[in-house]
């Protein structure tokens, strides 16, 4: 009997993350070889400076597979075009280790879970909901790596695991970011460019926001109780057991507290510039770096041990840092082959002429499978909207229809496709495993594309405009 279960569990071993996204790529270097390539002509929008595909230029172009070497170029390259991400990972981890080094984390959470103690039910819900607003009103991604560590402790605080913590902050995102009612980045690029009214069909997107975020609350809270009650539900109960902390947790004190006050005016000065100033990694990169150094101040470190606890955050994010280089890499391997744009217009061809349900329904589909090779939103709006427009036009589809089929097959699979350096760099910081992650949550992810389908009929049947 034993024998038996020894044989399963060895048959349910999965590949190392870098061996997962190494093979990954060889397969896309083979795509060069037997996929067409193609391109479509490109034009520049000189007000926005955004560049889109000129509907009806698609052209076959002479065959150019990408070469073996080149496959090992592009991971260099990967680190190279991610390395804004990859340093924002690496800063972001160092300032966590200044910041922890203070046991201000530690401190805060103690108070936090005797103020909740008989409400942890609170925990998941809250979260999500809070961290849902900042995905629907800024696009709140990369954003969300600064507060896995929080969300982590937290949940483990509550007797969940890292998994919980993890999930109850960037899932709650998510969510936001699937409802995208103020999306500037993912929506208001979209319909840009399918000449919609800005941040139209408002309602109906709240309504399906409201829909997915029930739906993350309930299966997270569901996971994290029966993980509570028996620990060995866990799908990381091997690494989660290694992490455990026992040592004592200190009494919050007025030093915390001026650490707080800093961490807590640095983030809210990190939203304004994202809402305001137009930040992104760049400047949110560097507003971590003062914040990180304050809080040393405040928090009364030598400038020894605050430097010293910035190597030691920064070099456990590594791991994850590299893989977001290794997922990039993916993308060049594609984009030097020139199958891309084939693949877009395959996707394109086949959706015209069938009835406007499922011309929604496969748009959506499509966008799902694209976001793999462009997992950045922006980029996969203005590369694949300028062919999804004429085909809605065609099909008697609204724009506003399309946009929404672009918008959930962006936003959901952003939470599980391994190109996607936000998903990389958030599991870097929380130490799960992507195949684990996968494990977890590739059944919300299907319950959020039958939601999204359902929504999308209702829009076609509503006439959505």
């Amino acid at each position: 009997m034993s024998e038996n279960k020894s044989v399963a569990n060895k048959k349910l071993i999965f590949p190392h993350t870098y061996a997962f996204l190494f093979s990954i790529l060889l397969v896309a270097w083979i795509a060069t070889y037997f996929i067409t390539p193609g391109e479509f002509q490109r034009e520049t929008n000189k007000e926005t400076g955004q560049t889109t595909v000129i509907e009806g230029t698609y052209r076959i172009i002479d065959s150019n597979p990408t070469h073996l070497f080149e496959v090992f170029k592009a991971i260099p390259l990967g680190m190279e075009n991610a390395a804004n991400i990859i340093f924002y990972i690496f800063i972001v981890g160092g300032v966590f280790g200044i910041i922890r080094a203070t046991g201000v984390i530690e401190a805060a959470i103690d108070q936090l879970m005797v103020r909740m103690e008989g409400r942890e039910r609170l925990l998941v819900p809250g979260f999500m909901f809070l961290f849902s607003i900042g995905g629907f009103s800024f696009g709140m991604a990369e954003e969300t790596i600064i507060f896995v560590p929080i969300g982590i402790a937290v949940a483990r605080a509550a007797g969940f695991d890292a998994v919980t913590g993890t999930a109850m902050v960037t899932l709650g995102a998510a969510s936001g970011f699937i409802g995208g009612m103020l999306n500037p980045f993912t929506i208001g690029v979209a319909q840009e460019i399918a000449e919609v009214p800005l941040f139209s069909g408002f309602a109906f997107r709240l309504s399906v926001y409201v829909v997915i975020l029930l739906f993350a609350m309930w299966y997270v809270a569901r996971y994290a109780f029966k993980v509570k009650e028996k620990p060995s539900h866990s799908v990381i109960f091997d690494i989660e057991k290694k992490s455990a902390n026992s040592t004592s947790i200190p009494p919050i004190s007025d030093r915390h507290y001026l650490v707080i006050s800093v961490v807590g005016t640095g983030l809210v000065i990190n939203i304004y510039g994202v809402m305001k100033w137009e930040w992104f990694l760049t400047e949110l990169t560097a507003s971590f770096i003062i914040m990180g150094v304050a809080a040393g101040v405040v928090g009364r470190l030598s400038f020894y041990k605050t430097f010293d606890s910035f190597v030691e955050g920064a070099k456990a994010m590594t791991f994850g840092a590299l893989m977001v280089g290794f997922a990039r890499a993916i993308v060049i391997v594609l984009e030097e082959g020139h199958i891309i744009d084939t693949l877009i217009y395959s996707v394109a061809h086949l959706i015209e002429g069938l009835p406007q349900t499922y011309t929604a329904i496969c748009m959506f589909l499509a966008q799902s499978f694209l976001s793999f090779f462009i997992p950045a939103g922006p980029a996969q709006a203005a590369t694949t909207m300028p062919v999804m427009v004429p085909v809605s036009d065609l099909t008697g589809v609204s724009r506003q229809v399309a946009v929404l089929a672009f918008q959930y097959g962006d936003a959901i699979t952003n939470s599980i496709i391994p190109t996607s350096s936000v998903l990389m760099g958030y599991l870097a910081v929380a130490g799960i495993p992507y195949e684990r992650w996968v494990r977890f949550v590739w059944k919300l992810i299907l319950g959020w594309m039958v939601i999204a389908v359902v929504a999308l009929i209702i829009a076609v049947l509503i006439g959505l405009r």
